[in-house]
């Protein structure tokens, strides 16, 4: 992991009429990190993601994400990033192919190059009995992986993953992670929400959001040490009942 921000945040105000959604968020992440975005459902992660994404605009303050300005760049935001979520990521009434080649062409990839990368792509996640397969006939797991591979298809420099382990078995969780770390170590710039606290424990830093702001952001081993505990989810319990 370099010490190289890719996204910079400062000062940044989401707000929905008189309600604070993102208050005042300041912090960095950088290149080849698995930064965790965590907090309560309504505390303001969605919110704040979708700033990053270029899919909404501040209020107020600063955000440049892989050097490009999220007031200004939005169309370069999309272009040079990845995004899964938990809801939708996937065409449920298209195949695995169908659903590779869809969105390696939004991505702008050449044919010759869609298909060579989908032949690896399908031998890799062992899919190549299934490609012709729709995706709501396979298993819950087969499709959170086959998401964060399309998700990455393009070699984006940041991939956003939105709860993207939500509903899925721990063994499958663990396999995810693992295609995570993979992705990290090639350089991507992994930034995650989840409200599993165990999977914390996973990523380099961690930011705690409670009621909008940033409670905490350190390495998950300062965190326990600071607050004097021995997991993630006890932190988050202390952060939270503070509020």
């Amino acid at each position: 992991m370099e010490q190289t921000p890719i996204i910079t945040v400062k000062n940044l105000v989401k707000k929905f009429g008189s309600f604070v959604a993102n208050d005042n968020l300041t912090f960095n992440v950088y290149k080849g990190e698995i930064f965790g975005f965590l907090g309560a459902n309504g505390a303001g992660k969605t919110t704040a993601m979708k700033i990053l994404c270029g899919l909404s605009l501040p209020s107020s303050g600063e955000a440049n994400i892989a050097g490009y300005d999220v007031y200004k760049d939005t169309d370069k935001i999309k272009r040079n990033i990845g995004y899964m979520s938990q809801k939708f990521s996937l065409y449920e009434d298209l195949t695995v192919y169908e659903n590779i080649r869809f969105y390696a062409g939004i991505y702008g990839l050449r044919r010759k190059v869609i298909r060579e990368k989908t032949a690896l792509l399908l031998n890799k996640l062992q899919l190549d009995q299934e490609k012709d397969t729709l995706i709501k006939s396979l298993p819950l797991g087969w499709k959170q992986k086959l998401a964060f591979s399309v998700a990455i298809f393009h070699n984006p420099k940041i991939v956003f993953l939105d709860e993207p382990t939500g509903g899925v078995d721990p063994i499958t969780r663990r396999q995810f992670w693992n295609m995570i770390y993979e992705a990290a170590n090639k350089g991507v710039t992994v930034f995650v929400t989840t409200h599993y606290m165990d999977e914390a424990e996973y990523c380099n830093r961690v930011s705690i959001m409670v009621d909008g702001r940033i409670a905490a952001l350190d390495t998950p081993g300062n965190l326990k040490n600071e607050h004097n505990v021995q997991t993630m989810n006890d932190v988050f319990l202390k952060l939270a009942r503070s509020s």
